[in-house]
């Protein structure tokens, strides 16, 4: 009996118009269904030959709804299974998808049907990252309200990703505009401040001159040029809101070495972070012996030998010179530019409570990022150079034994310790004492937040004439946006146009007090979701430690290089603090990260740099010229972008070629980590189409063979044909070994579908005895669609429902009541294990990885032997046949043969 999701397409065809068998169907003539010669098998019950545009649609729009439907839930009530975490980053809700996105979330979600089919418990979720600029700058420009614009462009790209086929864990959405989110937002706000991580001070910001509002440093490119507007950064001085990232740089740096590989971002992080050799401690400042109340930060690199301290050093553009610091006149007093000053105003080591002149230097900038430095002439002879310049006074803290160690002398509770260990002891007491101490670089800064817009979570926190600044007491949160109209973001933040909003009483005295007016950089929104997905419904708190415990770390993060520092230093951050709250047991919030490449598409530009549209260019001759003027362009390889006409809408091309089409050739044009370079008339596309048919034709020459009338019998082969059927199971054992590493361990899903086309062409190749009578035909046949149904959903769905009606099947060990997707993934059989140990040998064209052959390891370090093997393996058939190789290079100890070859 077929299963009801069949019977129920059978019989639904019943409504459609009668036609007359064509030589084009197979029929099912024991199913008494009458012939139909349009449709495809699921709906009809009639097998069509080939694979046409209008069979492709058809099987597209049947199945589409039906795989949709098969969405990821997950229960972590059931810990019979494995959890697998899978993530991409979450889209800004610009209204329209672009390829990029297409790129990153087919990754996505093949690799989480893929997880599933292995058994895991898989959630692969999806939201929208919906607070920041660019909204509010649509909102001003549509006379709409950001809330308004967000919301339709969430419904519509929403649209989008279910048209592209695309099966998220919907159940789990987030937006982070929505209170229910940002309420969480302010609350680890809330506990950043309550543990001295989250503080406001007066500060040289970056200002962008076209989006009104500061960034931060990681927001500016290395020319001084806005990430988001492109506008020439100002400098500025304002009292602004930042998060102490510099208090987790060391557990940061350290922590890489733990992680995989990361597609060099773990280096990229770590030049970031930088050397963390050194702490800030915080001083207060005096003029004429009296305390100002005006405190001052300053770094060194050998903290242990503080008590040897000769001045604190500041740069010319620090803010006490430029802010609205009292001490702003004396300072701009003792400033003789060009010549390092010392001045009337004295430091307070608020740890030591050493006191020490501070001096202005001549240089403008320190080293680093650096604006203010603790001047030790024993540790440092640049220091030493300008103490006895300045005549100032200063003590030897560090002697040598005659073993040649290095101990504190002078240095109060820490003398006589080893210089290592009063480093350790002195910055943890600095901690303890909240006066500095975190272990940082001389490079790396405190993260500003504060945004002076409109569209982002409000920062929450009062201002008392009284108490200074308060928090908003936990059980009064959210703090929800005002209702305005203004969002120009002129003259301040636009919040502070809401008076009803922003006079409020101090949560402390009661007093009259004002809220505050910026909101969070939405940076903030995005450090923390992938945590909010574990438990999205959560109305107590963030998430439940337990859930999160369960989920996390998130298995495998899929996105975009350009987030390697900003956001992954975030979001690890946040980790790292919430780890310190008992909130969550892991430090690191993504074990795995696959930093996709960009799609890029062809540009046509004139030598004055205009762009032009593919229309204008005539690409008839050798060169591309202009079409009107026969001008020679510039062609180049570039970000998608409206600006640069070669972009791509994913609705056009999957309308041209299909979901599936689209999915393979985005998996198979690259790896991952590389650009795709967008070209329609490259064979990437075609290709993957014609393989599409190509196991069209597999499956209906299947289900020729056995529905011929003729019974399978496996004891009809010949020894010529047992072999052969032999050497396909062997092929078959292989390819799932070899998919199976793409998919778990270095994602190269390009290299599993060349491995999955090579199975197909076996299969293709075998003889019509063997197809018709051998059960090694049919398991690897079977084997194949279930291996492609991840990445080629659709196809491989209508693929499967034919071969699940085949009468007389020879493997019982595949559920043929249930779909494609619904099978398990296919295992390497015991008895291939137990032959002699297989190597899988890397190959690589013109130091390019191609992919892997197995090689029999008793040959592996015989180069003659192994540069046969791989010629003869479809691989080697398939690039290497016919091309001049000049020579090739064995390395056994990494299983690798690299083939130079005349290009």
């Amino acid at each position: 009996m077929a299963p009801s999701w069949q019977r129920l397409g059978l019989y639904a065809c019943l409504l459609k118009r009668q036609l007359h068998d064509g030589p084009d169907v197979i029929k099912w003539g024991r199913r008494g269904i009458p012939g139909w010669s349009r449709g495809i098998y699921s709906a009809t019950g009639e097998w069509t030959k080939e694979y046409t545009l209008q069979t492709r649609k058809d099987v597209e729009e049947w199945w589409h709804q039906r795989i949709k439907g098969q969405a990821f839930k997950a229960s972590e009530a059931d810990k019979s299974k494995p959890k697998f975490y899978v993530l991409s980053m979450f889209p800004y809700p610009s209204g329209k998808l672009h390829m990029g996105h297409v790129r990153v979330y087919t990754i996505s979600d093949t690799i989480a049907r893929f997880q599933k089919m292995r058994g895991m418990q898989v959630i692969n979720p999806m939201g929208w990252d919906a607070f920041g600029l660019p909204a509010e700058n649509a909102a001003i420009e549509r006379n709409l309200h950001p809330e308004i614009w967000t919301q339709s462009n969430i419904r519509h790209m929403r649209k989008q990703l279910d048209q592209l086929g695309l099966c998220f864990s919907w159940d789990r959405e987030i937006t982070t505009c929505l209170p229910d989110y940002y309420k969480w937002t302010q609350y680890l706000f809330i506990k950043l401040y309550e543990a001295g991580l989250a503080y406001q001070k007066e500060a040289l910001v970056n200002w962008d001159p076209v989006d009104q509002t500061v960034l931060a440093n990681e927001q500016v490119d290395e020319h001084g040029y806005s990430w988001r507007s492109g506008a020439k950064v100002e400098q500025k001085y304002l009292r602004q809101w930042f998060i102490k990232t510099t208090a987790y740089a060391k557990a940061m740096q350290d922590a890489l070495a733990d992680l995989p590989e990361w597609y060099g971002i773990k280096g990229m992080q770590a030049h970031w972070i930088g050397d963390c050799v050194g702490c800030h401690l915080d001083f207060t400042l005096k003029v004429d012996g009296q305390v100002t109340g005006e405190k001052l930060s300053a770094y060194t690199a050998t903290p242990e030998a503080v008590y040897g301290a000769s001045h604190v050093a500041i740069s010319p553009s620090h803010r006490l010179l430029h802010g609205h610091s009292p001490l702003k006149e004396t300072f701009r007093k003792a400033l003789v530019p060009g010549q390092d000053c010392l001045t009337p105003v004295t430091a307070v080591n608020m740890l030591t409570q050493q006191e020490v002149p501070v001096v202005i230097l001549a240089k403008a900038d320190l080293e680093g990022s650096l604006d203010a430095k603790i001047g030790i002439p024993s540790t440092s002879l640049e220091d030493s150079a300008l103490a006895q310049t300045l005549g100032l006074s200063y003590s030897e803290v560090i002697e040598t034994t005659p073993d040649g160690t290095e101990r504190l002398s002078g240095s109060a509770e820490f003398t006589g310790m080893k210089r290592q260990d009063a480093f350790l002891a002195l910055t943890q007491k600095a901690r303890r004492e909240r006066v500095g101490g975190d272990v940082t670089s001389d490079k790396l800064k405190d993260w500003l937040i504060s945004r002076q817009r409109y569209w982002g979570t409000p920062i929450p926190m009062v201002h008392c004439p009284a108490c200074g600044p308060v928090p908003v007491p936990l059980e009064d949160l959210p703090v929800t946006l005002p209702s305005i109209t203004s969002f120009t973001g002129k003259g301040g933040s636009p919040l502070a146009s809401a008076s009803e909003w922003v006079n409020c009483s101090c949560p402390r005295c009661k007093g009259a007090a004002t809220r505050e007016t910026d909101t969070m950089d939405t940076f903030v929104d995005s450090a923390w979701y992938y945590f909010r997905y574990t438990d999205p419904q959560n109305t107590q708190s963030p998430f439940s430690a337990a859930l999160a415990d369960y989920w996390m770390p998130v298995d495998l993060y899929i996105g975009g290089k350009e987030h390697a520092v900003m956001h992954l230093f975030y979001a690890r951050f946040l980790s790292h603090f919430c780890h310190d709250q008992k909130m969550v047991k892991h430090r690191e919030p993504f074990h795995k990260l696959l930093a996709q490449g960009l799609i890029k598409g062809q540009t046509f530009r004139l030598p004055s740099g205009q762009y032009l549209r593919r229309e204008e260019v005539d690409l008839t001759g050798s060169d591309p010229v202009h079409a009107n003027t026969g001008e020679k362009l510039e062609v180049s390889w570039e970000k998608m972008s409206k600006s640069k006409h070669n972009g791509v809408e994913p609705e056009d091309v999957v309308e041209q070629y299909g979901i599936d089409t689209v999915r393979l050739y985005i998996l198979f044009a690259a790896p991952p980590e590389k650009d795709i370079l967008w070209d329609v008339k490259t064979d990437a596309l075609p290709g993957v189409l014609r393989w599409q048919q190509r196991l069209w034709s597999l499956v209906t020459r299947f289900i020729e063979a056995r529905t011929s009338g003729q019974a399978p019998r496996p004891q009809l082969l010949s020894d010529k044909e047992k072999a052969e059927a032999r050497r396909l199971w062997e092929y078959k054992n292989s390819v799932i070994s070899q998919v199976t590493a793409h998919f778990t361990e270095d994602f190269s899903l390009n290299s599993a579908i060349s491995q999955l086309m090579g199975l197909s062409s076996a299969l293709s190749q075998a003889s019509q005895r063997v197809a018709l009578h051998s059960p090694e035909f049919e398991d690897a046949l079977c084997a194949l669609m279930v291996m492609a149904a991840p990445m080629a959903p659709h196809v491989t769905s209508e693929l499967w429902a034919g071969l699940a009606l085949v009468p007389q099947k020879l493997c019982a060990h595949y559920a043929w009541d249930a779909t494609v997707l619904l099978q398990a993934w296919p295992t390497v059989d015991p008895q291939f294990l137990q032959q002699p140990e297989v190597v899988q040998m890397a190959v690589l064209i013109n130091n390019k990885a191609c992919g892997k052959v197995p090689v029999p390891q008793n040959v592996a370090q015989d180069q003659d032997k192994v540069h046969e093997l791989v010629l003869q393996s479809e691989l080697g058939v398939r690039l290497l046949q016919g091309r001049s190789i000049k020579k090739a290079f064995l390395s056994p100890r990494t299983a690798l043969i690299n083939f130079l070859v005349q290009e």
